[in-house]
């Protein structure tokens, strides 16, 4: 029997459930220059909940920086 494995990347990825950020929508947010999870709710219009997306969107931040860095070099 095969197992055939099929993933849809088509479907929403929420960084924040509470204010239903979407992946997407951080990482605009970071490439327009939002620097920290607060710009990223800035971005959003919106403010943070309950705060347990706040470590995910730093480190969209910090990959985000580090894919910059390396494309400067």
């Amino acid at each position: 029997m095969t197992i055939i494995r099929i993933v849809i990347r088509d479907r929403p990825v929420y960084v924040c459930n509470c204010n239903a950020i979407r992946e997407r929508d951080a990482l605009k947010a970071i490439q327009a220059g939002a620097a920290t999870p607060r710009a990223v709710f800035d971005h959003a219009q919106c403010r943070p909940q309950c705060a347990k997306c706040v470590c995910d969107i730093r480190q969209m931040i910090d990959d985000a920086n580090a894919g910059f860095a390396i494309a400067a070099e």
